[in-house]
């Protein structure tokens, strides 16, 4: 019997580095792969749509922050201490520009002097049209006879090249900031989002290069999808909260009537309110838009005693959870919302 412990005891001798070895790299396996995550820049978004299209670009390679979350507007939002140490800490700030998010101008050079700060209402290849003046889009005070309410996709094609790509005019206050609501200047973001981050993170260009080229692919199949869901509806006229939608309606070649307010942080006064709720008898708009970050009651009462219905709409994503899938989401809830309130109609 004792003669029989020594063999054993030396086969398991011989078996215990050979066990101790998986045992000791356990935690070597799990630092490698928790590096790529270390390793990733700290990226800082702005709003819902754009913080999409960066989480989709660095995804196997980090997750970006975002500033204005849940159901607040860039249109009212103030900045909050800890947006301000994510500014702080960050090494790649993405933003459309301080036409839509002007909270951000001043706290970009305070605080993100040591970031790569990227204005996305720059990105080359945009389509930008001009700023539609007054609520029911009255003509515009430069001279110009007519009615945007009225006017063809093809004429407001010929806005959009007028104001195309980066050498566009960078006034702010001449074009409508809400860029993304076409899916191919959401492209051209992508591409912009890429240059940057390859930029600044070199070590993964390759995963970002090849994250793109597949958001590219999915956002050219949306937009077909887009065209074929408002096709039924598109000669129907709409009211809409605020005049969010241009880039949709010229994509997508729909037509919006009008809008309750100019600006979404001005409530709007009894005579505008009397205006619009006139002229959806007018035009015979079978459909008024609410956004619910705003007072729902103006489109009650937009509505009364007319035979149009209420939907809403959300261009912002304010009821929307954060992530590389919601831009998506976003369109096309966008397209099946007016198809379902301008088929009831």
């Amino acid at each position: 019997m004792k003669r029989a412990k020594g063999p054993a005891l030396k086969i398991l001798a011989l078996r215990m580095p050979a066990l101790a070895i998986p045992v000791l790299a356990i935690p070597a396996l799990l630092f490698a792969g928790t590096m790529r995550a270390a390793d990733a820049p700290v990226v800082v978004t702005s709003i819902k749509p754009i913080h999409s299209l960066v989480s989709a670009i660095m995804q196997g390679v980090g997750e970006p922050e975002l500033i204005v979350d849940g159901a607040a507007s860039p249109h009212t939002y103030n900045l909050k201490p800890s947006n301000a140490r994510a500014l702080q800490n960050a090494k790649v700030i993405f933003w459309v520009g301080p036409g839509l998010e002007a909270f951000l101008e001043k706290p970009l050079q305070a605080l993100g002097r040591d970031a790569s700060i990227a204005e996305l209402d720059n990105a080359p290849g945009l389509v930008k049209l001009p700023f539609r003046e007054g609520g029911a889009f009255e003509p515009h005070d430069d001279g110009d006879e007519h009615d945007s309410a009225s006017a063809t996709p093809e004429h407001e094609h010929d806005h959009a090249e007028a104001t195309h790509g980066a050498e566009a005019d960078h006034d702010h206050g001449t074009f409508d900031t809400h860029l993304w609501l076409d899916p191919m200047n959401a492209k051209a973001m992508a591409a912009m989002i890429t240059t940057t981050l390859v930029a600044a993170d070199p070590a993964n260009a390759l995963t970002y290069q090849g994250n793109a080229r597949a958001l590219d692919d999915r956002l050219d199949a949306l937009d077909t999808e887009l065209k074929g869901i408002v096709a039924p509806v598109k000669g129907k006229p709409f009211i809409v909260f605020h005049d969010a939608y241009q880039y949709f309606e010229h994509r997508n070649g729909i037509r919006v009537a009008g809008s309750i307010t100019v600006s979404p942080e001005t409530i709007p006064g009894a005579e505008r309110v009397s205006e619009i709720h006139r002229k959806v008898g007018e035009l015979g708009a079978t459909c008024v838009f609410a956004e619910p970050q705003f007072e729902p009651r103006l489109v009650n009462v937009v509505i009364e005693g007319t035979s149009a219905k209420s939907g809403v709409l959300d261009p912002e994503a304010a009821t929307l959870k954060a992530g590389p899938d919601l831009y998506f989401t976003l369109m096309r809830g966008i397209a099946n919302s007016m198809k379902d309130c301008l088929s009831s109609a």
